[in-house]
């Protein structure tokens, strides 16, 4: 059985909410940020990066985001949450790369500075400019909703689930959703998905 190690309302939550899409047979398994646990010798010992999320297959860990929401897009290919269509997928793919490397890892810019820096002053500056920076990579996801109702049009796809997470985000975060109303109406859909409900039970989240 698929094995997914997560912590609650981080990036996992995007490839929780693709394994619920799927209906797939799945454990999950908490890992508490609170008491370091992702850098228990255990955990590193399966994700070395001891972040989450990690997909733990028969073949071995997946340890990245995009990494495993392709694999449950392609294992469970009856739910059709990836396109068939070669140019459509690679649409997908570019959203799902975009939201990894540049969505994301501007918002680590508002809480995990020290990542970059050790001057407090520059970590400061850091989480004062993440909201501005965070705002400029949604208008481009904004302006791409704009024929909605998911992000390639028509079909809703695991790309949707890891946009959402952004978007989940972005409020608590310093960026308003007033100014994307696409965006806004892109997570309300979400919130609406049963799976997207299921998903959030199980990791006690709230709506927004």
């Amino acid at each position: 059985m698929l094995k997914l190690f997560y912590s609650p309302g981080a990036v996992s939550l995007a490839a929780h909410i693709a394994l619920e899409e799927a209906r797939a047979a799945y454990e999950l398994i908490r890992i508490d940020f609170k008491s370091q646990q992702q850098k228990s010798a255990d955990y590193l010992a399966i994700n070395p990066q001891g972040r989450v999320p990690t997909l733990v297959t028969e073949d071995g860990a997946l340890t990245e985001t995009p990494a495993i929401l392709l694999y449950i897009a392609r294992r469970f290919a009856d739910a059709h949450l990836a396109p068939a269509d070669p140019w459509r997928f690679a649409r997908m793919v570019s959203v799902i790369s975009y939201v990894a490397s540049t969505v994301h890892v501007d918002n680590a810019h508002l809480n995990r500075g020290y990542r970059w820096a050790d001057s407090s002053a520059a970590i400061a500056e850091m989480r004062r400019k993440a909201p501005d920076v965070m705002a400029s990579d949604l208008r481009l996801l904004e302006d791409q909703m704009g024929q909605g109702p998911w992000i390639l049009g028509d079909q809703y796809t695991v790309a949707d689930a890891h946009l959402f997470v952004m978007t989940w985000w972005a409020e608590p975060d310093g960026v308003p959703l007033s100014r994307f109303p696409n965006l806004r109406a892109h997570l309300d859909r979400m919130q609406e998905r049963e799976a997207v409900q299921r998903t959030f039970m199980q990791e006690g989240l709230s709506f927004r």
